[in-house]
């Protein structure tokens, strides 16, 4: 019996969308890296990008468990001497680009390299609730239903 390995002309991608509000990230980050990966495929191949296309909406309204909001600090060097800079969830769920808590989370889950770039490409993350990928007629995921500790309550 010879083992698996997937071509590119077999893989499939599907186009998903998963509604993050009240979501809890950790948890939302964790299913999506598996979906960008393919790991929910039996076809699944390490070194080929065989996962799908997941568009997450309304971004700006996940939610965090514990004291997450305010304490938790995400960091990054300028390359300079002393440029290290901080910030947190609240300042980015309040700024901007809210999605980016999405986008930090589901980022470190996936492997770092070639591979792994390739299939952040094929994230796709709203803070609201409108996307332009009605053409590709993505299937509707819903994450909240799937386990009751999905959804932060207060």
């Amino acid at each position: 019996m010879k083992t698996y390995s997937a071509k590119a002309s077999e893989i499939e991608k599907k186009w998903i969308v998963i509604d993050a509000e009240g979501v809890v990230v950790g948890r939302l980050a964790s299913f999506v890296a598996n979906r960008l990966r393919g790991k929910h495929k039996p076809t699944y191949t390490p070194h080929m990008d065989c996962g799908d296309h997941v568009i997450i909406v309304n971004a700006g309204k996940v939610a965090l468990t514990g004291k997450k909001y305010d304490d938790k600090r995400y960091y990054r060097h300028t390359g300079h001497p002393g440029g290290i800079k901080e910030t947190s969830p609240k300042r980015i769920l309040e700024g901007r680009f809210p999605e980016r808590v999405v986008e930090f989370a589901v980022k470190r889950m996936i492997p770092r390299g070639p591979l792994g770039r390739q299939q952040m490409t094929h994230l796709h993350i709203y803070g609201g609730a409108e996307h332009p990928h009605e053409a590709q007629q993505p299937e509707k995921i819903d994450f909240a239903a799937q386990n009751r500790k999905n959804v932060r309550i207060a």
